[in-house]
């Protein structure tokens, strides 16, 4: 069973940056054999797609709003995945999740949240000034 869990979130003001983490586990794990997608949710919201990772080949996909300010990526041997946000907006403000689903290295990647199976739980980003 793959376990995802988030940190790094916390309370900024407008233009800051954060650095969020994505630590799996779990028996035999191969983090390479995974995409992986950040949400938000922000409060009476829907869940959004922020960016998304493919298995192979590192293929990226970024929600419109946080193009050129926020940066995925995944350090395969740490089974950590990490979202730089840089430039942080009020609007940004949520709680950030992590998801996981097992696509056997392929280099697709879909960032809709139907698309994976396995979620942690949550951490709040918060930008106010």
């Amino acid at each position: 069973q793959l376990q995802l869990v988030e940190s790094g979130g916390g309370s900024v003001q407008p233009g800051g940056s954060l650095r969020l983490s994505c630590a799996a586990s779990g028996p035999g794990l191969i983090l390479g054999h995974y995409a992986i997608g950040w949400f938000r949710q922000a409060p009476g919201k829907e869940r959004e797609g922020v960016s998304c990772i493919s298995a192979r080949d590192d293929i990226t996909r970024y929600i419109g709003s946080v193009q050129g300010r926020f940066t995925i990526s995944r350090d395969n041997a740490k089974n950590t995945v990490y979202l730089q946000m840089n430039n942080l907006e009020p609007e940004d403000t949520g709680v950030y999740f992590c998801a996981a689903e097992l696509t056997l290295g392929s280099n697709y990647v879909i960032c809709e949240s139907k698309f994976y199976s396995s979620w942690g739980r949550g951490t709040q980003v918060t930008v106010s000034s």
